[in-house]
């Protein structure tokens, strides 16, 4: 049997989480985290499902792609099969073909690890290249410095206040306390808000992939109200600790190039950049 593309049941997203979770290695090229499918859940499981997709060969998961809107697609590859021919091509297919599931018709894109040959492949398809945008690490190895603010961890009964600050903080979100709990009943998620006094002024959520792997800030916001006090640094600084309790290896980030006040902030928190990363697109 060849490579079987899938979309998994609710009950089916725990196989898909884990083997993201496998395959963040250090070193490795910034690719789908277990803490981006945990982000997308404050959708609720069943929109979580349905946004999944899993390439399987003998029922071994070596893809897993999240459809982060309806047409752009987000994925991680088991290493081993990163440079495999039939997985990429199989991807291309899938990917190319609107019937068969995953991308429409039109402008949509894909964001796979930059080493994976499915990189390779799909200029000749008339893909391109699009905007570029930085990850950045903090090895966490050593003690990290105590962020300078009061930092409370978000239980149920702050649910309310860490929504409130990141609808603050992002244009156009629509973040709510309803979605703090689903994302937390069905993830292991750990969220953070910052203060200053009695005004909570940042907040962060992290993710680990499992002791002694990356894991993952999304997202981080400052309150627009609160921009330009080093907030943005006490939030990411507090989330580098957490995740080093929490046994991560390091602390990984990701930013558009274009946003230098974000690259800055992370890099004042002891976030190094890597090279810089594109998706491709296709426009019709």
């Amino acid at each position: 049997m060849g490579i079987v593309l899938g979309t998994p049941a609710v009950d089916e997203l725990g196989e898909a989480l884990e083997a993201l979770g496998e395959w963040q290695r250090e070193g490795a090229p910034m690719q789908l985290h277990p803490g981006d499918v945990g982000w997308f859940w404050r959708f609720g499981p069943e929109a979580t499902a349905a946004a999944v997709r899993t390439w399987r060969r003998d029922g071994r998961i070596l893809a897993v792609g999240l459809l982060d809107g309806p047409t752009s697609l987000r994925m991680a590859t088991a290493p081993d099969v990163r440079r495999g021919e039939e997985l990429a091509r199989q991807v291309v297919e899938d990917v190319t073909k609107p019937e068969r599931g995953v991308l429409p018709d039109g402008r949509v894109s894909v964001e796979a690890p930059m080493d994976a040959l499915l990189q390779d492949l799909l200029p000749d398809f008339g893909w391109v290249a699009d905007e570029p945008w930085t990850p950045l690490r903090r090895d966490l190895t050593e003690p990290v410095e105590d962020p300078g603010v009061r930092i409370e961890v978000v239980g149920p009964e702050q649910a309310h206040v860490f929504a409130g600050v990141i609808r603050a903080s992002f244009d156009g979100s629509t973040f709510s306390e309803e979605r703090w709990h689903a994302m937390a009943a069905g993830t292991d998620a750990h969220s953070l808000v910052a203060y200053d006094g009695g005004d909570a002024v940042a907040a962060v959520t992290v993710w680990s992939a499992g002791p002694g792997r990356p894991g993952l800030l999304e997202p981080m916001g400052v309150h627009r109200d609160h921009r330009g006090r080093g907030y943005g640094k006490a939030a990411s600084t507090a989330a580098a600790a957490a995740l080093r309790q929490m046994g991560s290896s390091s602390a990984l980030v990701c930013t558009p190039s274009s946003n230098i006040a974000a690259v800055a902030t992370y890099r004042s928190a002891g976030f190094q950049p890597r090279p810089e990363v594109r998706d491709l697109t296709r426009d019709a």
